[in-house]
């Protein structure tokens, strides 16, 4: 088996939207490299601009773009097997509204601990809100938690020691980013967000429609 064969078995085995995102990511990177962007400065995570302008498209928009090459290759990396086993384990409807709601929540943390730290009285520390963040790393620390919790692992140790590991080993990482999609991926598994999650019919339901079914098949390997 050659390994072109090899590398469209493993593309086919991934699930829907696991391999939707990773080819969104992948796909930003190339445009932005062709094209020589790499401000960023438009569409990163920026506390200051998503408060005082309401830039909240900064919320989704910094989750999809990458500093280098090897930052979203490790991201994408670390996400198909964490995302392929998530979504067959929660289906990929459920995974794709998950994501979303912990992007999401991940600013929400972000905002409100970079305001208090920020502005508290004792020490100001104001870098938090002109701090320019990107990359899927928050959603992943979130999904980490959450996967450790699912599989049934007692200990929930290693999202700590990852994010110090980060910390010291690599530069120009986002502490805070990473620390609230820790903080996401908890209040997540603890039932936070239960009130704004629809019920199980209403995931099945649209996993099951027809439209949903067109484009899983359309991703399937085909057989001759």
């Amino acid at each position: 088996v050659s390994v072109t064969s090899r590398v469209n078995q493993w593309w086919e085995g991934i699930p829907f939207i696991t391999s939707a995102v990773v080819a969104v990511c992948a796909a930003v990177y190339l445009v932005c490299l062709l094209f020589g962007y790499d401000s960023f400065v438009e569409i990163c995570f920026f506390p200051s601009a998503i408060i005082s302008q309401f830039q909240v498209y900064r919320i989704y928009t910094s989750i999809l773009f990458h500093g280098s090459f090897l930052h979203v290759f490790f991201n994408m990396l670390a996400l198909v097997p964490m995302g392929s086993e998530l979504e067959r384990i929660m289906g990929s409807v459920r995974l794709l509204f998950t994501t979303l709601l912990l992007a999401l929540s991940n600013a929400v943390f972000h905002l409100v601990i970079a305001l208090l730290v920020a502005h508290n009285p004792f020490h100001p520390y104001p870098y938090l809100m002109t701090e320019c963040a990107i990359g899927f790393s928050g959603v992943l620390f979130s999904m980490i938690v959450i996967e450790t919790s699912l599989i049934g692992v007692q200990s929930q140790r290693y999202p700590w020691i990852l994010l110090i590991v980060f910390q010291l080993l690599m530069t120009n990482v986002s502490l805070l980013g990473h620390l609230c999609g820790i903080l996401s991926g908890f209040a997540y598994t603890y039932g936070v967000f239960n009130l704004v999650i629809p019920g199980t019919s209403f995931f099945s339901s649209i996993e099951n429609s027809s439209w949903l079914q067109i484009l899983g098949n359309m991703s399937s390997p085909s057989t001759i």
